[in-house]
């Protein structure tokens, strides 16, 4: 018992004491992700009534018999984006999304806030941070909030946590 408290202690302590970054690495890093962020699609539209495109989604929810599933956030939000991506380009989560959700992209950025929207649904932005995710019933009514940090794995999301949360939201079958 001692020496697994201590084993522990010391690899806490290793993992506390590792060296700073170096501007020139910080600097690299910035870069690298400024140059991934560019490659990735912009599924944000700071410009687009989210209000009018939001009830448009649950019309065409509820005529499909699917839920909506809102991805909050913005264009400058590298996990935004490669979370859409991440989506976009694995078959198996495309696949469920695109059976189950009418899949929407609601921005939050300096240009447009979504005040009105996102106080609707209790600020959840605010709480997670970017992105979060909120699911709507075919008839709007919101029944899940989605904080995205628990499914991320490494510098991405885990195929198994994010497939998890598209099947539990899905919209029951009678």
């Amino acid at each position: 018992m001692f020496a697994g408290a201590l084993a522990l202690f010391t690899v806490g302590k290793a993992q506390s004491q590792e060296q700073p970054l170096t501007k020139e690495q910080i600097e690299a890093k910035k870069k690298a992700a400024a140059e991934e962020k560019a490659k990735l699609p912009k599924p944000y539209h700071p410009e687009a009534n989210a209000e009018a495109d939001i009830k448009n989604a649950v019309a065409l929810a509820k005529k499909e018999h699917k839920n909506v599933l809102i991805q909050a956030g913005g264009n400058w939000c590298i996990w935004c984006l490669r979370f859409n991506d991440y989506v976009q380009k694995t078959p198996d989560l495309k696949e469920l999304v695109d059976k189950n959700y009418v899949y929407y992209h609601l921005n939050w950025s300096p240009e447009n806030k979504n005040e009105k929207i996102f106080s609707g649904y209790g600020n959840p932005g605010e709480k997670f941070g970017y992105p979060v995710f909120m699911v709507l019933d075919e008839n709007g009514k919101l029944i899940h909030t989605q904080d995205s940090s628990v499914l991320e794995e490494g510098s991405g999301y885990s195929l198994s946590k994010v497939k998890a949360f598209f099947e539990l939201w899905k919209p029951k079958t009678s």
